[in-house]
């Protein structure tokens, strides 16, 4: 299945000149790891986006994400992995506590 990625609407990913803007490395990560989730069969596509807009309208209400697209991509993959039961919670917490405690600089 190819994925279609919106370019206008709550769930469409920050754009410049057409082209998808990371301002991080972190960013770039979470988007490959959520394709590569659903290519793989792992991760149902419809889920996630629904995850992802669900965040971005519980954050601000506003339909635009802004800087914190990407933050809300992470939170809604992160649901969307605990509500298939392919990692749990309790995981997803843990392993936020253990990066959270690396140097910072550290980008991974």
């Amino acid at each position: 299945m190819t994925i279609s990625l919106p370019v206008d609407g709550p769930a469409a990913p920050p754009r410049a000149n057409g082209e998808l803007v990371f301002a991080e490395p972190w960013q770039s990560r979470a988007f490959g790891m959520a394709l590569t989730l659903q290519e793989a069969g792992l991760l149902s596509w419809e889920d996630f986006r629904s995850a992802l807009v669900a965040r971005i309208a519980e954050a601000d209400g506003s339909g635009d994400p802004g800087r914190g697209y990407y933050h809300h991509w992470l939170a809604a993959l992160e649901d969307t992995l605990a509500g298939a039961r392919i990692v749990s919670a309790d995981e997803l917490a843990q392993r936020s506590r253990t990066l959270a405690l690396r140097p910072h600089g550290h980008d991974h």
